[in-house]
């Protein structure tokens, strides 16, 4: 297979191109060239700003592919850019366009309605927040393909986590407050769900649907399992191999309570739960990856890149996510827990 990943420097993009290479295909990248990365042997890479659409013609020009992988959607959001103009580039010289979306794409109104399906309402917010943006982008891919037969799919994922994960507040650093036997503070009696799933399953699932008739001008969410986030922490205890010191933060906070002393998925704003059953019953998807040994490989990749003895905070210029152990112990003596 012929395949043009739009993106693949940092985290879904990167365990894509490193999938698609083991498994033999030709591989090509295309992105800014900014974010410093290491590509894989042998795959080309095509530098050009999304948002140039002139550039983007140049860089594509007398280029067809069996595949596109676009993971590079968020950029469009700073940009406000039309994904129109790049469908027009890619339409006829692509054999199957797999877009990645979001579970924000969903109307965040449905919040505890539970599972959501595929063919719950969207965002309509419009292209300047990032679920709108999404939704934006998915309705414009399938118009097309109802209208011109555009070959695409697009996938919806929750909550990924895993190797080269560069959301900084997930796993990383509650890996490091279990090491480091640091107050893990839980809002909301810590009965918050989410939907979680490993980043090559997602890669897995992406791979494996291209060619098929069944997964053309269709949406697939992609996920595994829907935990609480009092079952998130204790897992992930139990795979440091730690009592998990908590801290239950109450909905009435102190006056002065510090903010980002959890991860943002801990919030209610998160509490929804993805359906799987069309991708098992269209796609025969299943994931490899549960939680509990999907996290205790992510674990083994953490420790291998020598971040359990991390002693400063890591940031993304993306997402702009990170961790302040200070001012999580500040909260933590707020509540009279030392």
């Amino acid at each position: 297979m012929k395949a043009l990943v739009l993106g693949g420097s940092v985290f879904v993009g990167r365990r894509l191109v490193e999938r698609l290479v083991t498994e033999g295909h030709d591989v090509a990248v295309l992105n800014r060239g900014v974010t410093p990365t290491t590509l894989p042997v042998g795959v080309d890479q095509l530098v050009a700003d999304r948002t140039d659409l002139d550039a983007m013609a140049r860089v594509l020009k007398g280029r067809d592919w069996d595949a596109v992988f676009d993971v590079s959607g968020f950029v469009m959001v700073a940009g406000g850019s039309d994904i129109s103009g790049l469908l027009d580039l890619l339409d006829g010289h692509v054999g199957h366009h797999v877009y990645v979306s979001s579970i924000m794409a969903y109307d965040q109104s449905q919040l505890g309605v539970f599972p959501w399906h595929e063919e719950l309402d969207v965002d309509r917010s419009g292209p300047r927040s990032y679920g709108g943006f999404k939704a934006m982008a998915e309705s414009q891919l399938i118009d097309r393909h109802r209208s011109r037969a555009f070959p695409a799919t697009i996938v919806r994922p929750a909550a990924i986590y895993g190797p080269c994960n560069n959301i900084y507040d997930m796993e990383t650093p509650m890996f490091l407050r279990l090491i480091q036997r640091r107050p893990i503070l839980v809002p909301h009696s810590g009965l918050v769900t989410a939907s979680y799933g490993h980043v090559d399953d997602l890669c897995r699932m992406m791979i494996d649907l291209v060619g098929s008739d069944l997964a053309m001008g269709e949406v697939f969410n992609a996920t595994a399992e829907a935990v609480t986030t009092r079952h998130y922490v204790d897992t992930l205890a139990a795979i440091v191999g730690v009592e998990p010191n908590i801290v239950m933060v109450p909905d009435e906070r102190p006056d002065g309570f510090p903010n980002g002393v959890y991860g943002h998925l801990f919030g209610d704003r998160h509490h929804a739960v993805l359906s799987m059953d069309k991708a098992r019953r269209l796609l025969g998807f299943e994931p490899e990856f549960g939680f509990e040994d999907g996290h205790r490989h992510t674990y083994t990749w953490f420790k291998q890149q020598g971040w359990d003895r991390l002693d400063s905070a890591l940031s993304d210029p993306v997402w702009r996510s990170s961790w302040d152990f200070d001012a999580e112990a500040r909260a933590a003596t707020m509540l009279g827990v030392s």
